[in-house]
């Protein structure tokens, strides 16, 4: 039965994430076009410049000139993994169009290693969460509930580096902890290395990895000596890589395209690439704000507080070590950034990478309210923040998934889930989607997506129909009250509105 669930919810998550086809080429994507550009630069010319490929009416400041050339200003891994794919579909079919090559990469370092890596997590989370039930929950939340299922839909690398830290994570535990051969270290160094070469800031969840090694390993120094110099190993290539590519676009090994940029060049100049004093502005507006807040967005995040303090209290205290020291680690990181809240982001973009470290936390949670009958309200308390964030990103994600572009703080987008997703559903609008091949049009075309959801949602929360029942009706009274969160009073929202977001819908009505 277990078996048959397992695979049900894995088909429906392949549904609820390749449904939806959200691209709007009238609002050209500052993230995702430069690094179109790179793929079809590699792969048809063989250089890393894209300067030819650039429109007149390309509005995206994620650019950088340098020795007579334009690059991306991006880390060029995500980019780089989608050149294969491409190519192979340019050589048999000729050159996709750029609505084609967009969705190949979105779906070959998006949707296609969050997928894999939910498997993986699912085995890991094992250790904390044994009964499968419990696990389930965890795992939804974080497939369906998260900025995982944003970064995975969008040709963004923040979810591709949230798996390959992820990953050298749960490697390295497996071989520290439990005893695997010393040379699956050589994956978790390739993994440990590829973060950085997709998305620069993963490499802050590296350094409390790595000291878990040494310290874990230390008693065996023979065996620590073989496991470091086989991550080593394995993280040499990516790392050459991503030093190659700066020394030839930008002249130097530690170069990056953020260096070169001069759209941005005030703000990424502040302090050590963009990083300077803690903001609390950007504290409360990445972690509380309606707009953009993690604990809004995702109320189920919260769970990991209580969750890690449960693991110490077990005694597993390096988990609780590695897990809560990236956690503080990317709120220092988002709390002192210049650009904190990310321009078009659904919740604070920057550290995506962080939420898989959240998980055992929760896990240990859900285990704890799941082993006594007598805490069923621990668990509608879960079921709820699990639910709340799942409606928030499912149908975001389907209908529109950017929320534009300034802190709530602004007063233009201050409740955008009500102003711009719920509305975008009222109003009957749908990007391209699968029901759009069998005629489809409007909100109907998108219903298979959020009816699949659902029963995912449906397979994970079941267990004790006390708690569900107590949770989704909580959840349902949350996502009512959020729309008593104030809405923007900015003069230029409706006619931004109009222009950038109902406007660019293949469906939009004159």
């Amino acid at each position: 039965m277990f078996v048959v669930v397992k695979r049900a919810i894995w088909g429906l998550l392949c549904v609820v994430y390749l449904w939806s086809f959200p691209y709007f080429p009238g609002i050209h994507s500052a993230n995702e076009t430069p690094r179109v550009y790179l793929v079809k630069a590699i792969a048809d010319h063989g250089r890393f410049s894209i300067e030819d490929q650039v429109r007149p009416d390309d509005i995206t400041g994620d650019m950088s000139p340098a020795g007579g050339h334009t690059y991306s200003n991006k880390a060029p891994g995500s980019s780089m993994l989608a050149v294969p794919p491409y190519w192979i579909v340019s050589k048999i079919f000729g050159e996709p169009s750029f609505a084609t090559t967009l969705w190949i990469c979105r779906v070959w370092t998006g949707v296609i290693p969050t997928l894999l890596f939910l498997i993986l997590l699912w085995r890991f989370l094992a250790r904390w969460a044994p009964r499968e039930s419990t696990r389930r929950l965890v795992i939804v939340a974080y497939a369906l509930g998260s900025m995982a299922m944003t970064y995975s839909i969008l040709f963004i690398a923040h979810q591709l580096s949230a798996v390959c830290i992820g990953t050298a994570w749960i490697v390295c535990v497996w071989v520290i902890d439990d005893g695997w051969d010393p040379r699956w270290m050589i994956a978790a160094g390739a993994a440990a290395g590829a973060a950085p070469l997709v998305d620069y800031q993963a490499a802050l969840a590296g350094v409390p990895i790595a000291i878990y090694v040494v310290v874990r390993g230390w008693r065996d120094r023979p065996r620590l000596l073989r496991a470091v110099g086989f991550a080593v190993a394995g993280a040499a290539v990516p790392i050459a890589i991503l030093l190659g590519y700066h020394w030839a676009c930008f002249g130097s090994p530690l170069r990056t395209g953020y260096d070169a940029s001069k759209s941005y060049e005030a703000l990424h100049s502040q302090g050590f690439l963009g990083l300077s004093q803690f903001r609390i502005a950007a504290f409360v507006g990445s972690f509380f704000a309606p707009d953009n807040g993690l604990f809004v967005l995702s109320p189920w995040v919260v769970a990991t507080i209580p969750g890690l303090v449960l693991l110490w209290k077990r005694g597993e205290r390096r988990h609780v070590w590695v897990a809560g020291s990236i956690c503080i680690l990317y709120v220092w990181f988002v709390s002192s950034l210049a650009m904190w809240h990310g321009g078009w982001a659904m919740g604070p973009r920057y550290i995506t990478a962080v939420l898989p470290f959240t998980l055992p936390g929760v896990a240990v949670l859900a285990t704890w309210a799941d082993d006594d009958p007598r805490r069923w309200w621990a668990r509608a308390l879960l079921i709820a923040g699990v639910v709340v964030a799942c409606i928030i990103y499912v149908s975001s994600c389907a209908e529109y998934p950017h929320f534009p572009g300034e802190p709530a703080s602004a007063g233009k987008w201050t409740n955008p889930l009500y102003e711009i997703t719920f509305r975008l559903i009222r109003e009957d609008h749908a990007p391209w989607n699968v029901g759009w091949l069998v005629g489809l049009r409007g909100v109907i075309s998108i219903v298979p997506a959020f009816l699949a959801a659902g029963l995912v949602v449906a397979l994970a929360v079941r267990r004790d129909r006390r708690a569900t029942i107590a949770g989704v009706a909580l959840a349902i009274a949350l996502v009512g009250a959020y729309a008593l969160f104030p809405r923007g009073t900015d003069p230029s929202r409706e006619t931004s509105y109009t222009r950038f977001i109902a406007g660019v819908f293949p469906d939009s009505r004159p």
